[in-house]
């Protein structure tokens, strides 16, 4: 029993060495993180939230926890999700970043989970084929459908090289890709715009992987099964902080 209680002692320690230095535990750590990615607060709001169960923590202390684990969170999450389906979304919106309109460019499969999010000054072809590129080299595979609106940005790009695929433009068919938009857009509305592009890429890079691990769909869903995937996402997320 000495044996594995010191055996124990050791894989805590190796557990949770990543958060050595920190005043609050792993698991703190996490629930701040969830609250934070999962739902459109402030930092402030998160810090409440803290509080109201004990903990006290700054929302300073929220945002350094976002930066340097939160992405830890979103690659596991990842390597987690399983390969997308042959049919893309694309589409972006207009984020305005010190009085500068920027392109927020996103990618979703069929089901309307985030394949990739990328933030661009312009709304041009190199735009465009630079996230195609991005997109075909983390997927390793080329689409079968692209699903686009009308922006001649996206037809020009589709004569690259590699650009093999069935390229569809309606605006009605891109709402699958609009969706994903809006808690990005909440979020902005929240913290009173995004302070560069680097802060808005590194929040859409952490946000939308943990997004789409509780992105159920809607469509032809009983409560009974809502219930069930709602319960395997916690338990995901569980596993996440058990192993971060």
């Amino acid at each position: 029993m000495e044996s594995v209680a010191r055996y124990s002692g050791v894989m805590n320690n190796v557990r949770y060495a990543r958060y050595r230095g920190h005043r609050c535990p792993a698991d703190v750590i996490a629930q701040a993180l969830w609250l934070d990615f999962r739902f459109p607060l402030s930092l402030r709001m998160v810090e409440d939230l803290l509080a109201v169960r004990g903990i006290i923590a700054s929302h300073e202390s929220v945002r350094r926890w976002g930066e340097r684990f939160g992405r830890d969170f979103a690659n596991q999450i990842r390597r987690r999700t399983p390969q997308s389906d042959d049919k893309w979304h694309l589409d972006d919106v207009v984020s305005s970043i010190n009085g500068k309109p920027h392109g927020l460019w996103r990618a979703v499969d069929s089901e309307g989970s985030v394949l990739d999010v990328l933030v661009q000054s312009r709304r041009d072809t190199g735009a465009a084929m630079r996230l195609l590129r991005k997109l075909i080299r983390k997927q390793g595979r080329v689409s079968r459908v692209l699903i686009t609106d009308k922006l001649g940005s996206y037809g020009a790009a589709r004569r690259g090289p590699r650009m093999h695929f069935e390229h569809r433009q309606h605006k009605g068919l891109t709402n699958r890709a609009e969706n994903p938009h809006q808690p990005a857009c909440r979020r902005e509305r929240t913290m009173k715009r995004f302070k560069s592009v680097r802060h808005l890429q590194r929040f859409v890079s952490i946000h939308d992987p943990i997004a789409n691990l509780f992105h159920f769909p809607r469509d032809s869903m009983t409560a009974t099964d809502d219930r069930a995937l709602r319960t395997e996402a916690m338990s995901v997320w569980a596993d996440l902080v058990a192993a971060a």
